[in-house]
């Protein structure tokens, strides 16, 4: 697991609820308290300086001072990884000698004890070279321990910088009842591996301390500034029992940039790609193998429906992460299915809560429907063969329990079975059995056309069974219930209903343009806004009820201002601060954007897609995983949920999600063919992409304020399509 630190706005940690440093989903340090002079300083400013490291401001009157100002500066910079460096400044016009002190202690807690709250005392220290060491006590010897939980899917270590009061990391602050306002939370990636129950805590000194008083976890430095001066030194704290790590490399081109008229849209991918590099993660079974962990403070291991939809809404960056994730998420498919659900077995998830109307879905089926379309998503931009060869076998045990799965009726329960039917679970499975047939076709094996006849068949009995007819126009039931009584609740997971880009791909492509970079056709038969119309996509809807559900995502219901509510604001149960009774999911935003512009509702998709780019300015550009639903106001600014984890994986990826979407880029790289079909309102003006990567070459595209798409540069051979 990653590692990552949380404390409150003035950088003094407590060991209160969550603070601390984290590594191996272990809390290493619980309270570090310097003291100045025996004077704690005031706090001044505490803002994220990165992804991985946050810096404190305070400041301390020494008695030095012939007025009110203070003296002396006090600059903390905390790193992730478990390095903290503080420097005192000094204005003072003569000497100064000043004691420093640092109080330390921890109680050497796993995560998940401290998420359920559970008291903890501290562990005693012993003095170890230039610092203090602590040992864990054995249960025995602690009458107020609690059994430590693992973290699980939602547990560990996890990564980047967030501010809580601004929409901030998940929990950070708060163990037992969601997040206190004004904390911060930073992480970096870091190895793999889970806290195990020995692990013990060292901290060192650079410059060693003066004294060390272990009884009281004390470390004390005599300082002199000289005038105008400064003094640094460092704490670096880690555990017994593993040395440095090698972070794992970036599976993208450092060259990846955005550019254009709207000045958040570079911001927004910088500090996106900041936020996943600290996610990043070695698969511990082949350390060669990365995957995105879901996000901090909580999901820190490997969740694999969240890594499927991080890594497929990160396939412009290239290949490579999303191979790393498929191989890892089917490396966690149980041995053998259970005694109790024979049949092929599905990949592995959390249950997780589906809001007031609907039981909690199980993750596990969305990522198995998931895996196949991923890979497939995958070959067209460019996934070599090798690893589309290896991981082939995973997605056809995914559509084994797919027919499997689908019940007398021809939906995909979920839970499976006996679970309610959800519309978004029959559009997972809709598109899992059409892309599915493409690999089957793609690969030589058999089976595509029966995929294809299923997916029709689906298609078919949804649009009867699923639509409700009602006054304003009728709208797709959330779900049907066992008994096939549709629920008729409207909610962001309709989103999925729409076509998405790769749906594009599924019926014939259109004719090559010449090699070479050039302007790409923008123009699509039928549609002179450059999109093919709902039916050209074959999406569970027909045209009239994409349509119509195009009209309900971006009526007021639906769309906050500042994106998509997980519920809709007039539905019984309605909680802006509900995690799917209204509060706001990037990654959903981001798949309803581009689900719109690829049907051709750009007025619906610009203005969810503006929403969303302006909640991101108030976030500073670290979107978190969700947010509060409440009803945009003139000079508001969304409301942090103080559950949602800051950085997350799926809500920095829709960055590079929504960007792909407003240059319109379709690949087909075995068909050596790839396409630019920008919308025609071009809604944040002109646009550059850069250092995204197709068919393993660098890949370049720019869209002018007119909605006309040029590529820059592509890999040879390739050519423009329509």
């Amino acid at each position: 697991m990653p590692a990552f630190a949380v404390s409150a706005r003035h950088g003094q940690l407590d060991g209160h609820g969550l603070e601390g440093f984290y590594r191996a989903g272990r809390r290493l340090v619980g309270r570090l308290r310097l003291r100045v002079g025996g004077v704690e300083p005031l706090p001044v400013q505490g803002r994220p300086a990165g992804a991985d490291r946050v810096r404190f401001v305070g400041t301390v009157r020494t008695g030095a001072e012939s007025g009110p100002d203070p003296a002396v500066v006090v600059e903390r910079v905390r790193h992730a990884a478990g390095v903290e460096r503080i420097t005192l400044h000094s204005s003072a016009t003569r000497v100064l000698r000043l004691t420093l002190e640092a109080e330390l202690g921890t109680d050497l807690a796993e995560l998940g004890a401290v998420a359920a709250g559970h008291d903890r005392r501290e562990v005693p220290a012993s003095v170890h070279e230039s610092g203090l060491r602590w040992r864990p006590l054995p249960a025995s010897a602690d009458p107020g321990r609690e059994p430590d939980t693992g973290p699980g899917d939602g547990g560990g270590a996890g990564t980047a910088t967030a501010d809580t009061a601004r929409g901030g990391t998940a929990h950070a602050g708060g163990a037992t009842g969601g997040g206190t306002r004004g904390t911060e939370a930073n992480g970096g990636g870091g190895g793999g591996g889970g806290g195990a129950p020995g692990v013990g805590a060292l901290v060192s000194a650079e410059p060693p301390p003066d004294d060390v008083i272990a009884a009281a976890g004390l470390l004390r430095w005599q300082l002199e500034l000289a005038p105008g001066g400064s003094r640094s030194l460092e704490l670096r704290i880690g555990t017994d029992q593993a040395g440095p790590r090698e972070l794992p490399p970036v599976p993208w081109s450092p060259a990846a940039a955005a550019a254009g008229d709207d000045p958040g849209v570079a911001p927004l991918l910088d500090t996106a790609l900041d936020d996943l590099r600290t996610l990043l993660l070695r698969d511990p079974a082949e350390p060669a193998d990365l995957h995105l962990v879901a996000g901090v403070p909580w999901r820190c291991a490997l969740a694999p429906a969240d890594a499927l939809w991080a890594a497929r809404m990160l396939l412009p960056l290239g290949t490579r992460l999303a191979a790393g994730t498929l191989r890892a998420v089917a490396r966690t498919w149980p041995a053998a299915p259970a005694a109790e659900a024979p049949g092929p077995g599905r990949l592995p998830g959390t249950l997780r809560d589906s809001g007031p109307h609907l039981p909690p879905a199980a993750t596990g089926v969305e990522a198995t429907l998931l895996f196949p379309a991923v890979l497939a998503e995958a070959r067209r931009w460019g996934l070599p063969e090798r690893d589309l060869d290896g991981l082939l076998p995973a997605a056809e045990r995914c559509l084994a329990w797919l027919r499997a799965a689908a019940d007398g009726r021809g939906y995909v329960p979920d839970p499976a079975p006996g679970g309610p039917y959800r519309c978004e679970t029959q559009a997972h499975a809709h598109r899992a059995a059409l892309l599915g047939a493409e690999l089957l076709d793609a690969c030589g094996r058999p089976g595509a056309a029966e995929w294809r006849q299923w997916a029709a068949g689906l298609r078919e009995r949804f649009r009867a069974d699923f639509w409700t007819d009602d006054v304003s126009g009728g709208r797709p039931a959330a779900a049907l219930s066992p008994d096939g009584r549709p629920l008729t609740h409207l909610g962001s997971p309709a989103a999925h209903l729409l076509p998405a880009m790769a749906d594009v791909l599924v019926g014939a492509p259109g004719p090559a343009a010449p090699a070479g970079p050039g302007p790409a056709d923008a123009t699509a038969p039928g549609d002179p806004a450059g999109h093919p119309a709902a039916d050209s996509a074959p999406g569970l809807l027909d045209k009239a009820q994409t349509g119509q559900l195009a009209r309900l995502l971006g009526g007021p219901a639906l769309d906050s201002g500042w994106g998509l509510r997980s519920l809709g604001a007039a539905e019984p149960g309605f909680n802006p601060f509900g995690h799917r009774a209204g509060a706001v999911h990037v990654h959903e935003t981001a798949a309803a954007v581009t689900g719109l512009f690829t049907a051709g509702y750009e007025k619906e998709a610009g203005a969810l897609l503006r929403g969303l780019l302006d909640a991101a300015g108030h976030f500073g550009h670290r979107l978190p995983e969700m947010y509060a639903g409440d009803q945009r106001t003139a000079g508001g600014a969304p409301l942090p949920h103080p559950a949602a984890c800051r950085p997350s994986a799926v809500a920095a990826a829709a960055a590079v999600h929504v960007l792909t979407a407003l240059a319109g880029v379709v690949p087909d790289v075995p068909a050596g063919t790839v396409s630019a079909r920008p919308p025609s309102t071009a809604p944040l003006g002109a646009l550059q992409l850069t250092g995204w990567r197709l068919a393993g070459e660098p890949f370049a595209v720019r869209v002018s304020r007119l909605g006309l798409a040029v590529v820059e540069e592509a890999a040879p051979g390739l050519q423009l399509g329509s």
